[in-house]
């Protein structure tokens, strides 16, 4: 929602919203865009009679103002309802849709078009360092959009990802997220299913070969499909990481190009090869290509260090899925062979903090020198039997031969863990909220 209420204001709209529910960061964010903010929900925030009112998947039907609107007979949208209205009905879209690594390649792939001057729209979960921004209004005839798919409104049960009519839709894989409104993993493959059917004709997919999921939903598809992956139609190899750069060459169909990068870890170089195969597809130059990747600067929360004091690095990532987990610790492992490598997590979604990933969570930490795990601080209504336990992880964890620790908050952890800090270690800290702003906390207390 916060994305896209700058891009309406930058298209000349009079905007403002209610803020509750929206973590520090982003509405931060959008104060600084201009947006007017109300705290919390009240009808009156609506006495001044708006023209339209568009209504975010996290307001029920009971919501006060929710009531309100239906009341008083005011128009309103859902957020992909006025994407398509007001900004992307002349576009050609790039849609980015999965489980993993949206937000990173719906990034990557604006920053290309940009770079080759196509002068691109987006609309993304993240804010590019490169824009400081999530959002931009070009007169290019493409747009990029970070496809969720996650329920759209309380009057729209079905995945956002279903409004859009891509020219381009990359698919990263399909895993089970969401237990708050997906009962299995083969709930969200129906979802995805039903997408591939409905731009079959129209849409080139691009996508993960190392899925079995996204495989058995693609089986039938009668769209144009190309592949990336390890054994892929586009591939990588001759992978060095070093000085937190990464060199790697791109095998795809007829070429090979060299490409370097800030971006390190395996699952950023499949979020690359995905861009790159898209770009391709478009016509884009191999020298763009390479000239984009070098420059792209990345996305605040993705591996982001959020400060060096005394030698210790502290980072921020946004992972929370037990993949995401493993595969950001795995990437930042080798940069820190001098120190140790605290990994720092929040269980704070709907599905973390429910039981189903128990026993998948413990193998995510197998690569972390120590892990800190705190409770999550929010709370929400999930039965006894459902509930995830942040001191059944610690104890798993540790029964494979990994410092572990609990917590019941980030003032705790921050006083266990400041005396026990030495130089070259980095504090990764995951989560996807503001965490008490446990990042610069933790900065102001090492000595």
């Amino acid at each position: 929602m916060g994305t896209l209420a700058c891009l309406l204001k930058e298209m000349g709209y009079k905007v403002s919203g209610s803020d509750q529910n929206v973590y520090p960061p982003m509405s931060d964010f959008l104060k600084e865009k201009g947006i007017s903010l109300f705290t919390g929900y009240d009808p009156l925030n609506l006495d001044h009679d708006p023209d339209l009112v568009i209504i975010g998947n996290a307001v029920t039907r009971l919501n006060v103002e929710a009531q309100a609107i239906l009341q008083r007979g005011i128009p309103y949208l859902s957020m992909p309802q006025a994407v398509n209205k007001f900004i992307a009905k002349d576009k050609k879209i790039i849609l980015v849709t999965g489980t993993h690594g949206k937000t990173t390649t719906s990034s990557i792939m604006a920053h290309i078009l940009f770079k080759a001057g196509m002068d691109p729209c987006f609309m993304i979960g993240g804010i590019l360092k490169d824009f400081n921004s999530s959002f931009r209004m070009g007169s290019g005839k493409y747009m990029v959009i970070e496809g969720d798919e996650y329920d759209t409104a309380f009057f729209d049960k079905g995945p956002k990802f279903m409004h859009y009519d891509p020219e381009i839709t990359i698919m990263t894989g399909i895993e089970f997220d969401h237990a708050d409104i997906f009962t299995d993993i083969d709930h969200i493959k129906t979802v995805f299913s039903t997408f591939v059917k409905k731009i079959e004709k129209e849409s080139h997919i691009i996508a993960f070969d190392n899925n079995d999921n996204l495989k058995e939903v693609l089986a039938d598809s009668a769209a144009s499909v190309e592949t990336y992956g390890l054994q892929a139609q586009w591939s990588f190899s001759n992978h060095v990481q070093q000085n937190l750069k990464t060199f790697f060459d791109v095998q795809g169909p007829d070429k090979t190009i060299s490409i370097e990068t800030n971006m390190v870890g395996e699952h950023n170089l499949f979020n690359c090869l995905a861009c790159i195969a898209a770009a391709n597809k478009i016509g884009i130059s191999d020298k763009n290509l390479i000239k984009a990747l070098k420059t792209f600067s990345g996305i605040k929360r993705r591996q982001e260090i959020r400060g060096i004091k005394h030698g210790i690095t502290v980072m921020d990532d946004f992972a929370h899925h037990p993949t995401a987990v493993r595969e950001t610790i795995k990437a930042v492992k080798p940069f820190y062979k001098e120190g140790r490598v605290i990994a720092v997590f929040e269980p704070r979604t709907n599905t973390s903090m429910r039981s189903f990933f128990q026993d998948t969570y413990p193998d995510s930490f197998l690569d972390a020198d120590m892990v800190c795990v705190c409770e999550p601080g929010i709370k929400k209504n999930i039965p006894l039997n459902d509930k995830f336990s942040t001191r059944q992880l610690v104890a798993d964890i540790a029964k494979r031969g990994i410092e572990a620790y609990y917590f019941k908050n980030s003032d705790a952890f921050i006083n266990f863990l400041v005396p026990k800090l030495r130089r070259n270690d980095l504090v990764l800290i995951m989560s996807n909220g503001g965490f008490d702003n446990i990042h610069i906390n933790l900065l102001e207390k090492i000595e």
